[in-house]
């Protein structure tokens, strides 16, 4: 694959184009999109905000409370720091999600200012709140825009394009109910070829670029897919907006974990910093290190491992078993 970051964008319009009907099969999916989006955030405010200290265990916080305490450490501190602060924005608190906070549009404006942005054709960028005006700006900008379903359950990627909708409906469609209304639904299989990955972060290193979410590996886990499918590879810039005080440079490189997927690019309402990390993108999904009751909630993993079981004849190995969410 050639390096995405020279792709040039023909044009910024957005094209009015066309209500999307929601009709049959897919209709069905995306109601079930919804669906599943909405029991992820009543399960989030049911968490305990200390629930490192509680039997409330995110997908992937069962095995790091032994393993990456420091994780935790972090996370906790910059959560802390930012409702205290009130730098903290709607939905609050900010504990255990990808926080939003004061100023999500300006740090937005500054990563659309990036030639790389404003080039790239399809984006893809996390559903999470403070990355709701990247969204906009993406579609705005009549790109592809990529948005994961939620928590993987019903399946990989929404796909959403300004023809499939009304252009007043764009402010709504960086919402999680109306991208399930419009989003196309994308398989494993979908062919792809994505030129920017945005990401929402809990704590991230402006000096090395190495960055940590919320504890559930989902960010991770997709990057890991795209890889797989050959939608990205190593030039594909990997960008985080945040607010400044999630700048955090006692984040231990050495301690990562080789499915940890680290920034090119930070982008603060104040700043922009280019990390020039030098730790290894993943390459792909590391199935040993992939816990079984995680495997058991994604479909489109289970396929996938079918898949590659079946074309190898070999049996890929499983991570250790942990607690999950339900």
């Amino acid at each position: 694959m050639t390096s995405k970051h020279s792709s040039v964008h023909a044009g910024h319009g957005v094209s009015s184009g066309r209500s999307l009907r929601l009709d049959g099969q897919e209709g069905t999916r995306n109601v079930h999109v919804a669906e599943a989006a909405g029991k992820v955030e009543v399960q989030r405010m049911r968490c305990p905000v200390d629930g490192m200290k509680s039997g409330c265990t995110s997908a992937g916080a069962g095995s790091e409370k032994h393993t990456s305490a420091w994780k935790w450490s972090i996370r906790n501190r910059v959560w802390d720091l930012m409702e205290r602060e009130n730098i903290a924005a709607f939905p609050r608190p900010v504990h255990h999600r990808i926080p939003n906070f004061i100023g999500a549009g300006a740090a937005a404006t500054k990563l659309a200012s990036l030639s790389v942005f404003q080039a790239a054709k399809c984006v893809k960028v996390d559903p999470d709140a403070p990355q709701k005006q990247v969204r906009y700006l993406a579609l705005q900008g009549n790109k592809k825009l990529l948005v994961p379903q939620p928590r993987l359950r019903t399946g990989f990627l929404l796909e959403l394009e300004t023809s499939r909708f009304p252009h007043n409906v764009i402010p709504e469609a960086c919402t999680a109910a109306v991208m399930a209304k419009y989003g196309k639904p994308l398989g494993i299989d979908a062919k792809l070829e994505v030129d920017l990955i945005v990401s929402g972060s809990v704590a991230v290193n402006p000096k090395t670029g190495a960055r940590l979410g919320k504890g559930e590996g989902f960010a991770d886990l997709e990057y890991a897919m795209l890889r797989h499918i050959g939608a990205i590879d190593d030039s594909t810039l990997v960008i985080t907006t945040v607010h400044d005080t999630q700048l955090i440079d006692d984040i231990p490189t050495e301690k990562l974990k080789v499915h940890d997927v680290p920034v090119d690019v930070i982008c603060t309402p104040t700043r922009i910093i280019h990390t020039n990390t030098n730790i290894p993108k993943p390459k792909g999904i590391y199935w040993e290190l992939l816990p079984p009751e995680k495997l058991e909630q994604i479909l489109v993993l289970q396929q996938l491992r079918k898949k590659i079981e079946v074309e190898s004849s070999t049996k890929l190995p499983t991570g250790i078993s942990e607690k999950l969410l339900p």
